[in-house]
C-alpha cells in the first residue's frame, strides 16, 4: 500500500482501544481532522462511553481493512496479545503505532516485515512553557490546550515513514510544538528511566517530604506549601536552565542532602541491565527479548 501524501486528512486510521483513557483523548483530537477514523473497543463500558460521545465502533477486521495507520491505544501489558491479533490483519505498508516504548523495546510486538512500526510518546507541557490562557494553565497533561513536544521512533529508520507518522503524531497529541526522532532504545531510556525511574520518583519524594514537614515537624500546611512550591520552581529553573546561581550556603545544604539521600552508584539506573529489569517488571514478563 502506498500513501501519495503525508496529509492526515487523506488517511484512514484504525484506533484500537478507542474507549480507554488515551483512546478517548486521541478520539477527541482526531475529530478535528478530516481523517477517516475507525474506532475499535472491546470493552462494553468503553464502547458505551464512545456511543455517549457520538462515536460508533467497528469490528477489528473491518476497521483495519485498508488502513494507513493502526494506533494501539491499549495498556503496555496488553500490547503483545493485541498486536498478535491486529498485525496479521493489516494491509502491507501500514504504520502500526504504539504510544509507549516498553513493549517495542522488549520485543513483544508481533513481527511482520511488510509493515512499519512507530512508537510516539507525548512529552507533556513543559514546566517552562509560557502559558497564556486559563485553558493552558489547566492542561497539565497536554493534548487539549497547552502546547507540548512529542518524542518518537521509527523501527526501520525510514525518513519517509517518519514524515507520514509525524502528521498523525501532531494530530493525536495536538497542539504539538515539535516531534523529536530517536531510536526505540533511546526512547526507552527516556521513558521509563529518565522520566519515571528518576523524575516521577523525585516528584513523589517531594510529596513525602512535604507531608513529613507538616505531619511530623508540625509546620502549618499553608506555610509549608507556600515556601515549598515556590522553591521547587526556583530550584528547577536554576538547575535546569541556569537562571540564577545557587548561593554558597544552599550548595552546602544541597551537598548534605545528597550525601544523606542519594546513593553513590545511582547512575546505575542507566545501565542496560537495569533498564531491561525495569521494563520486564513493568510489563510483568520474565525478561525482555532484545
Amino acid at each position: 500500500m502506498t500513501i501519495d501524501t503525508t496529509t492526515i486528512d487523506t488517511m484512514t486510521i484504525a484506533l484500537i482501544g478507542a474507549g480507554g483513557k488515551m483512546g478517548r483523548r486521541i478520539t477527541d483530537n482526531l475529530r478535528t481532522t478530516q481523517a477517516q477514523v475507525r474506532h475499535v473497543e472491546k470493552s462494553d463500558a468503553g464502547a458505551e462511553r464512545l456511543r455517549e460521545a457520538g462515536v460508533e465502533t467497528l469490528p477489528l477486521e473491518e476497521a483495519v481493512d485498508g488502513a494507513d495507520v493502526a494506533i494501539l491505544a491499549v495498556p503496555d501489558i496488553a500490547l503483545g496479545a493485541v498486536s498478535a491479533e491486529v498485525v496479521p490483519l493489516l494491509p502491507a505498508g501500514t504504520i502500526l503505532m504504539t504510544l509507549d516504548p516498553a513493549a517495542a523495546y522488549a520485543g513483544l510486538l508481533s513481527p511482520r516485515e511488510d509493515i512499519e512500526y512507530v512508537c510516539a510518546h507525548p512529552a507533556h507541557p513543559s514546566i517552562f512553557l509560557k502559558r497564556r490562557t486559563d485553558e493552558e494553565y489547566a492542561d497539565t497533561f497536554g493534548g487539549v490546550a497547552a502546547p507540548q513536544h512529542a518524542v518518537a521512533a521509527v523501527e526501520s529508520g525510514d525518513a519517509a515513514v517518519a514524515e507520514r507518522a509525524a502528521e498523525v503524531i501532531r494530530s493525536i497529541y495536538a497542539p504539538v510544538i515539535d516531534v523529536h526522532w530517536v531510536t526505540v532504545k533511546q526512547l526507552a531510556v527516556l521513558e521509563p528511566t529518565l522520566v519515571e525511574t528518576i523524575a516521577c520518583m523525585i516528584g513523589e519524594l517531594l510529596h513525602e517530604a512535604l507531608e513529613e514537614t507538616v505531619d511530623t515537624v508540625g509546620v502549618p500546611r499553608e506555610a509549608a506549601e507556600a515556601l515549598f512550591h515556590g522553591h521547587i520552581q526556583v530550584a528547577l529553573a536554576n538547575a535546569l536552565r541556569g537562571d540564577n546561581p545557587f548561593s554558597e550556603a544552599c550548595h552546602i545544604a544541597m551537598g548534605h542532602g545528597r550525601d544523606m539521600i542519594i546513593k553513590e552508584d545511582w547512575k546505575r539506573v542507566f545501565d542496560d541491565s537495569v533498564l531491561d529489569d525495569t521494563i520486564a517488571k513493568m510489563l510483568k514478563i520474565e525478561a525482555v527479548r532484545r
